[in-house]
């Protein structure tokens, strides 16, 4: 098993979990962080292996410095038809749309960070929202999971 399997292995209960919901509003972000709490046994091993495969190379190949990402799965029926991208943020990232919505898994790596102003944990977009992603106060690994794999980069419309 690769270190990718191995983690979109680790990821199917977050998976399942999300896909019993709907990135409408702040409840779903609430109700993903008491379901996986930071701190909790499963998002530390994934955080780990996040942080290793990011120092391997093989978790965000793309960008540099401090802007990287890479794609873990597009949208297939084994991730419940979520597209599952990690990006390593230092500062802000392109602008774009949400079509169907998103949900933000946020890891600090360095610093005291937040990602558009969370602190590590679960940030939910709802369908049709638009944002400039930043990360402020250090480093953060973020696994974006997308409905249907929709997102739309460029200015608010």
């Amino acid at each position: 098993m690769t270190e990718k399997s191995a983690l979109l292995e680790a990821l199917s209960t977050i998976i399942e979990t999300i896909s019993t919901g709907a990135p409408q509003n702040d409840s779903e972000a609430v109700r993903l962080n008491q379901a996986f709490p930071i701190g909790c046994d499963t998002l530390m091993e994934i955080k780990a292996a996040l942080i290793t495969g990011k120092k391997e190379g093989w978790l965000t190949p793309n960008g540099e410095g401090g802007m990287c990402w890479g794609r873990l799965s597009k949208a297939t029926p084994q991730t419940n038809n979520l597209s599952i991208d990690a990006v390593y943020m230092e500062h802000a990232g392109p602008g774009h749309t949400h079509p169907s919505g998103e949900y933000d898994l946020c890891f600090a790596v360095d610093g005291d960070p937040k990602f558009d102003g969370h602190s590590e944990g679960w940030v939910v977009y709802p369908p049709g929202s638009w944002h400039i992603p930043t990360v402020t106060g250090g480093s953060m690994i973020i696994l974006y999971f997308l409905p249907d794999g929709s997102i739309k980069f460029g200015g608010r419309k």
